[in-house]
């Protein structure tokens, strides 16, 4: 215990104290840099503080799930004044909650660490015969991603933000914000690179990366680490945001060409819900996750989505800090087959993977439950799930919502059907069954609007739904209040007062002037 509390209180300290560098007051090191590029164990100690901050911006304040899945979403609270104004889109509301995620500080901690690592790592290439070129070009392109990632997370959240590619050795002006689009320019291009250099798997021999990949085998990096399809499915959430569809198909046939070379598989309904399924520490199956591993002591009690949604009989809280109300829920999980949750005409739940106590007052959003090693002990309320960003079944169904946009119906319906096989599997009766109920406009309406109500369903509670909210109503164009919020800039949150005080040069985001 007391070692998790002093992880916790490191990763605070480097929030708090490490990112305070780029855009608001001067930087003050938390470790002197001029003696640490020496050695192996130097590259490598550096190449996971890359990744320990972004897994630290994502989680703070459980920012990940308020961005994308309470901020007008299917979530409600039953007393959180502060997460019911996030709901109701009012981000100037006074709470700290608001301000800290109004603030993108510690997105700037993960770039500014980058770019210190860019710029010094040749150091450790000069003084360790250790480090050979393969391995330096290996880090490289895993810190060119996360970077281009901390840009890509900022401009769904703000929008505009400012632009640096370089430390400037600790010294920094003031920074104007710059063109969205042109850094999403400069995202694609850096995720592509990487791309093309990064391996499959980690410590496999790949033709990319032979060898052990820093003397440990492939069990430690299994989906901690960016991988080639990593790179290429978050391309194609970069493209699908910027409305280039023709890319989005390009990328995600890569994944989809190519997962079995990563040993990668689908998920059935049982291993989405399980303690130990997708989300449990890592897996292969996680393209993209960053992971609270419990072997590794990184378990903690915030910063998972189960500190926000589960209460009792699962965990002994009273009530959860954001439940799925019971109409909300009726409204989404209409097919009677759905494994994931359905009740018949009589109100008997046949599959409560996604909710217990749905009878209750709150049902309790239980999809994911990475609780203490596995454990169902209530009394302990540790977790162990990953922040997970991407995996299959987003990129397929990111194919078919591209493939519907471009007329291509018959693909769409293909990669729509591909998920629909895990998961419309069950009998009136709530058995498995080995057959499928595949779309139909009868069945499930529109083909766009059956690929977002699919979407919906398999990623409630992993940070999707603003986000698919903004891309369908581009798409359709038919709600006049959200294109008004679209065109106004109101679908980006304001900048924290506190930067805005520090930096003359910033300007707030007009529809919250």
């Amino acid at each position: 215990m007391k070692k998790i509390v002093l992880l916790s209180l490191i990763f605070f300290t480097l929030i708090t104290g490490g990112c305070k560098k780029a855009l608001d007051i001067n930087s003050t090191r938390v470790v002197n840099e001029g003696n640490s590029w020496n050695n192996l164990e130097d590259s490598r100690a550096k190449l996971l503080g890359v990744y320990g901050l972004t897994r630290a911006a994502l989680a703070d304040n459980n920012g990940h799930w308020i961005y994308g899945d309470v901020r007008m979403g299917n979530f409600d609270s039953p007393i959180r004044q502060d997460l019911k104004a996030i709901i109701k889109n009012d981000l100037k509301a006074f709470y700290p909650v608001v301000e800290e995620l109004s603030n993108w500080r510690r997105f700037y901690a993960i770039i500014n660490a980058a770019n210190i690592f860019l710029e010094r790592i040749h150091e450790v290439k000069e003084k360790d015969g250790r480090y050979t070129d393969n391995n330096m070009t290996v880090d490289v392109a895993q810190v060119r991603f996360l970077r281009a990632f901390a840009y890509f997370y900022m401009i769904r959240i703000w929008g505009d933000v400012p632009f640096i590619t370089s430390s400037r050795d600790g010294s920094f002006e003031n920074v104007k914000r710059a063109d969205h689009n042109a850094i999403l320019e400069f995202v694609q291009a850096e995720m592509l690179a990487a791309a093309e250099v990064l391996p499959y798997r980690y410590s496999v021999n790949d033709i990319q990366q032979p060898g052990q990949y820093y003397n440990e085998g492939e069990g430690r990096w299994n989906g901690t680490l960016v991988r080639k399809l990593s790179a290429y499915a978050v391309l194609a959430q970069v493209a699908a945001w910027q409305g280039k569809y023709a890319d989005v198909t390009v990328y995600t046939k890569n994944v989809l060409d190519n997962y079995g070379r990563a040993g990668m598989s689908y998920s059935n309904t049982d291993y989405l819900a399980d303690r130990r399924g997708i989300f449990y520490d890592k897996n292969n199956n996680q393209l993209l996750a960053f992971g609270f591993i419990f072997g590794h002591q990184d378990a903690t009690f915030v910063g998972n989505i189960e500190s926000l949604t589960l209460a009792e009989p699962i965990v002994n809280k009273n009530l959860p800090d954001i439940f799925v109300p019971k109409d909300s829920i009726l409204s989404i999980f209409k097919e009677t087959n759905d494994g994931r949750f359905n009740i018949d005409s009589t109100g008997v739940t046949h599959s409560q993977l996604y909710f217990t106590n749905f009878l209750g007052k709150y049902p309790i959003f239980s999809k994911i439950k990475c609780m203490q090693d596995g454990s169902k002990d209530p009394t302990f309320r540790i977790f162990s799930s990953a922040v997970l960003f991407t995996r299959l079944e987003d990129v397929t169904l990111l194919r078919a919502e591209a493939l519907a946009v471009l007329g291509e119906k018959q693909g769409a319906i293909d990669a729509l059907n591909i998920v629909r096989q895990f998961r419309y599997n069950v009998d009136n009766a709530g058995s498995r069954v080995d057959t499928y109920i595949p779309y139909s406009s009868e069945r499930s309406g529109s083909l766009i609007n059956a690929i977002f109500n699919e979407r919906n369903k398999e990623f409630m509670g992993e940070g999707y739904r603003w986000f698919d909210l903004v891309r369908y109503h581009k798409i359709v164009q038919k709600d006049t209040k959200f294109m008004q919020l679209i065109n106004s800039g109101g679908i980006y949150w304001p900048i924290a007062q506190s930067l805005i005080d520090q930096n003359p040069e910033l300007v707030q985001n007009s529809y919250w002037k």
